[in-house]
């Protein structure tokens, strides 16, 4: 097994950061309490080689490296070659597990003694990859983001002048109260149907409910509790539209 030394790593991580495009900085971190190992290399986003060789042996020193805009690299000495190392990145942090879902791991690489070669795989192999991975977790992290946020179900509720309000802060189900005649109030969180023209009102309540509908937004609508008005009236989902089965002469 060969003798690693964690300055000379350290050293070979000077280089490499200047070498790679982007501001990065290194943290040199000793271990001496190895059963802290798995708690340290948790968000290393490998399942190959890099992943076995965390597994296959105590891990003395590494380095991380850290560019100006999040991305992280994790850099150790190769467990059997000491003119090698092993490079991979690193899993972002605060996103829900469910996002990592299907987005497959960019798996680090070994690369050589020679800075000037190793940056060079770097750039061309794993970066690419780890980019790949990191815009999917994003685009899923987003998705999560946006249906949790997204109500099952509004509520519309009848004013003692006749209008309809509601309030909901998800985007999407605003622009279709918006652009159904609702008008927003004044802490763009409330949204106002006014009850001048039952019949415009109730077209404008239909044609919304319909387009929320395809979000998967139910509408429900109730009286305030002072209002004398008839009970809680669920607004039927929209059926599919029909097929014309006439045909023009």
């Amino acid at each position: 097994m060969p003798h690693h030394d964690p300055d000379e790593l350290d050293s070979y991580a000077v280089i490499l950061t200047q070498l790679l495009p982007g501001a990065w900085t290194r943290e040199l971190r000793q271990h001496d309490v190895h059963a802290d190992q798995h708690v340290l290399t948790s968000g290393v986003w490998d399942m190959n080689q890099v992943a076995e060789a965390l597994a296959a042996r105590p891990l003395e020193h590494d380095v991380i490296l850290t560019r100006d805009d999040g991305r992280r690299l994790f850099l150790m000495d190769h467990p059997r070659y000491e003119d090698e190392f092993l490079i991979a990145a690193m899993a972002p942090v605060g996103v829900h597990a469910e996002a990592f879902r299907a987005v497959r791991e960019p798996d680090g690489i070994t690369i050589p003694g020679d800075p000037e070669q190793a940056a060079e795989a770097v750039i061309t192999d794993l970066l690419p990859r780890y980019e790949t991975a990191l815009a999917q977790v994003n685009a899923n992290a987003a998705r999560l983001t946006s249906t949790a946020s997204r109500p099952d179900t509004l509520v519309m509720t009848w004013t003692e002048s006749g209008d309809l309000s509601v309030s909901t802060d998800h985007g999407e189900a605003a622009e279709i109260l918006t652009g159904n005649g609702f008008v927003p109030d004044t802490d763009r969180h409330t949204y106002l149907l006014s009850g001048d023209d039952t019949a415009h009102q109730a077209q404008c309540v239909r044609a919304a409910g319909t387009a929320l509908g395809v979000i998967h937004v139910g509408v429900t609508l109730q009286s305030a509790p002072h209002r004398s008005a008839p009970t809680t009236t669920r607004v039927p989902a929209p059926r599919p539209p029909t097929p014309n089965t006439l045909r023009s002469r």
